[in-house]
C-alpha cells in the first residue's frame, strides 16, 4: 500500500476477506497507515487545530480510496448483479429448490465439481468480471454477443438464427461437452447424438403402412431461461452455477434499432434457447426426456413406433398393427393424446404441419423416403434430389454451366446420398473427385461413416 497522498494499488479480495470484510479491512488499513482518528484533545492551539483538520481531510480521502479499492476487489471476485429480472445472491447456500443428494446426481452424470462462481469461471477460462459480462441481461443493449440473420423455411416463413460470437461460443461448447451432453436422453431421440442421425430416425419407420408426423411449434423459443435453469438444478448443480450456465445458454429475441446513429438491441421476449448455439440441441434432448417417455408409452399402447428428431415427432404402424389401428381409430386417439401430452410438457403442436401418410403414397421422415421398396435402402434420399445431383455432375463433366452449384455443395449432396446408400453415394463422390483433380482442387476427405 502506498503512502498517504498517492494512489492506492489493487488488492486481492482474499486479503480483504481475511480482515472480515470491506469495512474491517478499511479500518485496519487506516490504522496501518497511521491515519486512524485518535480523537481530538479537549484543548488545542490554532496550529494544532489546523494540523488535526488536515489529518482528518487526509483520512477521509484515503478512506474513500480504500473503499473504492475494496469494492473493486469484491467485484473482481463476485458477480454482484446480473441485470433486471434475474435473481442473484453472491452467497452460495442451500435452498429448498436444491435437488436431493446433489453430489450423487452429479457423480451419476459425470459432471464436473463446480462448487461456486470461481470454479465455473476457472473451468471456462474466464475471469469473474468477464463471466459477468457474458451473462449480464439487459432489456436494451448497445452491443450483442450474437450474430443474427434469417434463413427461409419450407413453409415460406423465416427462421431466425443467432450464432454466438467466439468467446461466448467457446463457453457454450464447454458447457455442452462437460455438462448438458452428459444428461440422460431417451432412446427415441435421434437428433444431434453420437451414432444417431436423420437416417437412424427415418429407419425406425421404414416400410410402415401408416406414418404420422407432427411438429412442435417454436421449439427452441419455448425453452426459456427458467426451464434451462430448472434442468440444471435437477442435475445437481447449485443455484449460482445453474443460473450462470442458463444465462450463457439463452438469449432474448431482439430487434435492432438505430438510436442517435448507434445500434441498440431491444429484447422482445423472454430469454430462451437460440437457434445456432452449441448448447441448444443437448439441452432440448435432455429436457424432452419425460416427453419422450410419455410419447413412447403412448405409442406402445396403440401398437405403434415412436421417434423424435429435434422438434419432429414421428409415429408409425406396421403390418397387422396398422390394420388394427385403422379398425380402432388409433390415429385419432393418437393425435388427441399427443396434443395433450405435448401441451402438458410445455410445448404446442403446429397443426398445419401434421401429416398422415399411408403406404400407397410417398412417405417421408426427416427428409428421407421410407416407403418399402425391393433392393433399395430402408430410408433413402428422394429420387428428385439424386436426379439433380446426377444432372449437376454431368453438366460439369461436359463443361456446361448448369445451375452454378459449387463443387463443395455437390460434395455435400453426395455425402447426403452416401449416408443412406453407400454404393450410390461413393459413385457420385468418385466422379466429383475426378472433377476436382481436373480443376486442380484437392479431393474430398474421408467418406462419412
Amino acid at each position: 500500500m502506498t503512502a498517504p497522498g498517492g494512489k492506492l494499488p489493487a488488492v486481492p479480495w482474499a486479503d480483504v476477506a481475511a480482515q472480515g470484510g470491506i469495512r474491517p479491512w478499511v479500518e485496519a488499513e487506516l490504522a496501518r497507515l497511521g491515519l486512524a482518528d485518535p480523537g481530538a484533545p479537549s484543548t488545542m492551539s490554532d496550529g494544532e487545530k489546523k494540523a488535526y483538520k488536515a489529518r482528518r481531510e487526509e483520512e477521509r480521502r484515503v478512506r474513500r480510496e480504500l473503499f473504492r479499492v475494496a469494492w473493486a476487489a469484491y467485484k473482481a471476485a463476485h458477480i454482484v448483479h446480473l441485470g433486471p429480472g434475474v435473481w442473484w445472491h453472491d452467497t452460495a447456500d442451500v435452498d429448498r429448490f436444491d435437488a436431493a443428494e446433489p453430489e450423487r446426481r452429479r457423480a451419476e452424470r459425470d459432471l464436473p465439481p463446480l462448487a461456486d462462481v470461481a470454479a465455473l469461471a476457472q473451468a471456462l477460462g474466464l475471469s469473474v468480471a468477464r463471466l459477468r459480462w457474458l451473462t449480464y441481461h439487459r432489456e436494451v443493449d448497445s452491443g450483442s454477443h450474437y450474430h443474427r440473420w434469417t434463413v427461409p423455411k419450407r413453409d415460406g416463413g423465416l427462421r431466425p438464427i443467432s450464432a454466438p460470437k467466439p468467446e461466448l461460443k467457446a463457453a457454450q461448447r464447454w458447457i455442452a461437452r462437460q455438462v448438458t451432453e452428459h444428461l440422460p436422453v431417451h432412446g427415441a431421440a435421434h437428433g444431434f447424438l453420437p451414432g444417431r442421425s436423420i437416417a437412424t430416425n427415418a429407419a425406425v419407420h421404414a416400410g410402415a403402412a401408416i406414418v404420422v408426423k407432427l411438429d412442435i411449434e417454436g421449439f427452441y423459443p419455448t425453452v426459456t431461461f427458467r426451464r434451462v435453469k430448472g434442468l440444471l438444478r435437477k442435475a445437481g448443480l447449485g443455484e449460482q452455477v445453474a443460473t450462470l450456465m442458463a444465462l450463457l445458454a439463452t438469449e432474448a429475441p431482439r430487434e435492432e434499432l438505430i438510436l442517435r446513429g448507434r445500434p441498440h438491441f431491444v429484447a422482445t421476449g423472454p430469454r430462451a434457447l437460440p437457434q445456432g448455439a452449441p448448447t441448444s440441441p443437448s439441452i432440448t434432448n435432455a429436457l424432452c426426456l419425460r416427453l419422450d417417455c410419455r410419447l413412447s408409452g403412448l405409442a406402445r399402447k396403440l401398437g405403434a413406433r415412436y421417434s423424435r428428431y429435434a422438434d419432429d415427432l414421428t409415429f408409425s404402424w406396421h403390418g397387422d398393427a396398422a390394420r388394427a389401428a385403422d379398425a380402432g381409430n388409433a390415429i385419432g386417439k393418437l393425435l388427441r393424446a399427443v396434443t395433450m401430452i405435448v401441451a402438458d410438457e410445455g410445448f404446442v403442436i403446429k397443426r398445419s404441419k401434421t401429416r398422415v401418410m399411408r403406404g400407397g403414397g410417398r412417405q417421408k421422415v426427416t427428409g428421407l423416403v421410407v416407403n418399402a421398396a425391393p433392393d433399395r435402402p430402408a430410408a433413402r434420399v428422394p429420387r428428385d434430389v439424386q436426379r439433380r445431383l446426377r444432372a449437376a455432375i454431368r453438366n460439369r463433366e461436359l463443361g456446361r454451366p448448369g445451375r452454378g452449384e459449387s463443387l463443395e455443395a455437390l460434395r455435400g449432396m453426395a455425402a447426403y446420398v452416401m449416408m443412406t446408400d453407400r454404393e450410390r453415394g461413393r459413385a457420385f463422390m468418385a466422379r466429383l473427385d475426378r472433377l476436382a483433380r481436373q480443376a486442380g482442387d484437392p479431393p474430398a476427405g474421408s467418406e462419412p461413416t
